[in-house]
């Protein structure tokens, strides 16, 4: 019923995650309500960020340059790494402005039933930086999940006795949670992780 460009943008919109028939018919419809030169400036965005945006070949993190900000930074504190999942992490991190470490991007996180192993989320890369640079701390930043915990077992197995302070984010319940409603690895992380009142 729609022409066939409306029709072309509305399928488009579908591809972004979270994004269904109505929302895509909502959003197709505001961008013919905008000037041509926000229109002009949303599909020059789009076509830049697919051109320009590639990973540091130091971290995994995004960036448009051989380096990221990160890395390029002489301020930020060489001897903590913080190793995540993904470089959305990164960002997250940064927006909050209370780490003044490095980072390094996996390529995911080991899960056996879904056929990812070790070597297919960038280990030797990372293990390899690890050997490269004199890092006192690693830090593990990932999901408090079954694949979260194995990987982080599985690094620390393989930094074992490099004289390195192997680290994690605490976990456990949220403010405000009901705890009938917490699941059993958050409670046991948190039991586990549980600090003197001071």
């Amino acid at each position: 019923m729609y022409p066939e460009s409306i029709k072309n943008l509305i399928e488009s919109f579908k591809f972004l995650p979270g994004i269904g028939e109505k929302t895509a018919e909502r959003l197709a419809f505001s961008i013919l309500d905008l000037e041509d030169e926000q229109t002009d400036l949303f599909s020059d965005s789009i076509t830049e960020v697919k051109n320009k945006i590639h990973l540091c070949s130091r971290c995994n993190t995004l960036t448009e340059d051989d380096f990221c900000f990160i890395c390029k930074d002489d301020s930020r504190n060489k001897d903590v790494l913080c190793v995540v999942e993904d470089t959305k992490n990164v960002f997250l991190f940064e927006k909050l402005g209370m780490f003044n470490g490095l980072y390094h991007v996996l390529d995911g996180l080991i899960s056996p039933l879904d056929g990812i192993n070790p070597e297919d989320i960038g280990l030797d890369k990372l293990i390899d930086r690890i050997k490269e640079e004199s890092f006192k701390e690693i830090i593990f930043a990932f999901k408090p999940s079954i694949e979260g915990e194995t990987t982080a077992l599985y690094i620390k197995k393989v930094l074992d006795g490099m004289g390195i302070t192997v680290t994690r984010l605490a976990s456990g319940v949220p403010m405000g949670a009901d705890m009938e409603y917490v699941d059993s690895l958050t409670l046991e992380r948190a039991l586990n992780d549980r600090k003197e009142i001071e």
